[in-house]
């Protein structure tokens, strides 16, 4: 059974939300169901990245990483890698 990492962010206010789980589609409609404390107040949520591992605790270090001083670098970069791509993304359904 695959594990994700994902990244989503809220349409309200453009804040970024990291986790891991077992079954991205769910979660995803979980916390737009406001089925997250942490995420409720901030709903809408849209997906914008996630990664595939073989077991939870490969998809739980990865979120920890980002989440720790550590990994702050390299979040950066991620985040401006998926902005990059949601301005593409726009500008092509601009048109």
């Amino acid at each position: 059974m695959p594990f994700y990492f994902y990244v989503m962010r809220s349409l309200v206010d453009g804040s970024y939300y990291k986790g891991q789980t077992n079954d991205l589609a769910d979660r995803v409609m979980r916390h737009n169901n406001g089925r997250s404390n942490y995420t409720k107040a901030k709903r809408p949520w849209e997906l914008v990245y996630s990664e595939m591992y073989d077991s939870r605790s490969e998809a739980a270090k990865r979120e920890r990483y980002f989440k720790c001083p550590k990994g702050w670098a390299d979040w950066r970069r991620l985040k401006k890698e998926i902005e990059s791509r949601r301005e593409i993304s726009e500008r092509g359904a601009a048109r």
